[in-house]
């Protein structure tokens, strides 16, 4: 299924390639298309997000009303999701997508000529072997090396990667010595913990005060929960962070652009959701 992803994906970012003849500017252009198309999905995961910071205050007034009737407590719950028209599994359908798609855009990125520009199996196999009989050691992508040594020499596997002066072929575990290749995986860096920390902000920025006394001693279960979820919250851009530095600059790029998309797409979001709130509380 994921190569399936990867060869549809491949066909659009080969047509938006030959449009700008650059395989950054081809990626940017393919990530901001994914967004608007995805843009259904991001509305809905942040009215989720609004949803659940509501429901968390309510279920620590739960936890302690029932914790030692963990039937009621069950029963309530089921109620307070309902009441609110929340699915408690609404977020697995977007969290399926996003592991597609970054798979999916992993398989493209790592193999652009199978994926994008279809050049022929026996044309990468046969490129594949005389790489390997000059390298003791076989690469973990061996298109890449392709595009790099062969590309001079055979336009079928040419591919445009060079973007502001960075490689986009390199990969930062290789080439140490050149520091340019840490640019964009640093970028990526920042601006992951940068959207986890806006994430995190507009879950607590609108809680309100805790003048029930039942809720002040139901927080802090709750609190150990909420510190779980942040803590997972870190795994995905860490795992992603660490793929980032080795695998082809072209992978950090894309990601670096869906971060800075999302970080815009989730203060306009927020915004506009937080401006419809006021109107209906009016």
């Amino acid at each position: 299924m994921i190569s399936f992803f990867a060869n549809l994906f491949g066909y659009l970012l080969n047509f938006l390639y030959n449009l700008v003849q650059n395989y950054g500017l081809a990626i940017i252009l393919f990530s901001i298309i994914v967004k608007v198309i995805l843009l259904p999905i991001s509305i809905k995961q942040q009215k989720t997000l609004k949803k659940s910071t509501k429901i968390q205050e309510e279920m620590k007034v739960l936890q302690v009303k029932y914790k030692n009737n963990p039937e009621a407590l069950q029963k309530e719950t089921f109620d307070l999701y309902k009441r609110e028209k929340m699915n408690p599994f609404s977020g697995c359908f977007s969290a399926i997508i996003q592991i597609i798609l970054l798979l999916s855009v992993f398989y493209l990125v790592r193999s652009p000529l199978t994926y994008m520009k279809k050049v022929d199996t026996q044309i990468i196999e046969d490129y594949t072997a005389e790489i390997n009989e000059q390298s003791e050691n076989r690469d973990a992508y061996p298109e890449i090396s392709i595009i790099r040594e062969k590309a001079a020499e055979d336009d079928r596997v040419y591919i445009n990667m060079e973007f502001f002066g960075l490689d986009l072929s390199s990969i930062p575990s290789k080439d140490f010595s050149d520091w340019k290749t840490y640019v964009i995986p640093v970028l990526y860096v920042i601006t992951s913990f940068l959207s986890i920390k806006m994430t995190t902000a507009m879950q607590n920025g609108k809680k309100k005060e805790k003048t029930d006394k039942l809720a002040e001693e139901g927080s802090n279960e709750v609190d150990i929960m909420a510190q779980t979820n942040k803590n997972m919250s870190y795994m995905m851009p860490i795992l992603a962070i660490s793929i980032s530095f080795i695998a082809p600059l072209g992978l950090a790029l894309y990601w670096l652009t869906n971060n800075v998309l999302m970080i815009a797409e989730k203060l306009i979001l927020n915004i506009v959701f937080n401006k419809k709130e006021e109107e209906s509380n009016a």
